[in-house]
């Protein structure tokens, strides 16, 4: 039950559990902090406008990049995805 909560998924990912606290807290924060510029975005259109969007679009390449850094011995169609289109601004 312990290997499964706190290893299981890193280790079908290709990390450590270091390593996958590391990704998935930088991904946390970032989003964090992208959501509370949209917020403020919301209320006052002239402050962020591709805050978000770019947050977004950054995370999506960190994490295709890291997929195929992890698959590039046997990558399958399925597991690398197409790159995101870039977003208009928010």
């Amino acid at each position: 039950m312990i290997d499964r909560l706190f290893t299981d998924h890193p280790r079908s990912v290709g990390e450590s559990y270091r390593e996958h606290f590391v990704a998935a807290g930088g991904f946390g924060v970032t989003m964090i902090g992208a959501g509370i510029a949209c917020l403020i975005h919301a209320l006052l259109p002239g402050l962020f406008a591709a805050t978000g969007s770019r947050a977004i679009t950054r995370l999506h390449d960190r994490m295709v990049a890291n997929r195929r850094r992890h698959t590039a011995g046997n990558p399958s169609p399925a597991s690398v995805p197409a790159p995101l289109q870039p977003l208009p601004p928010v």
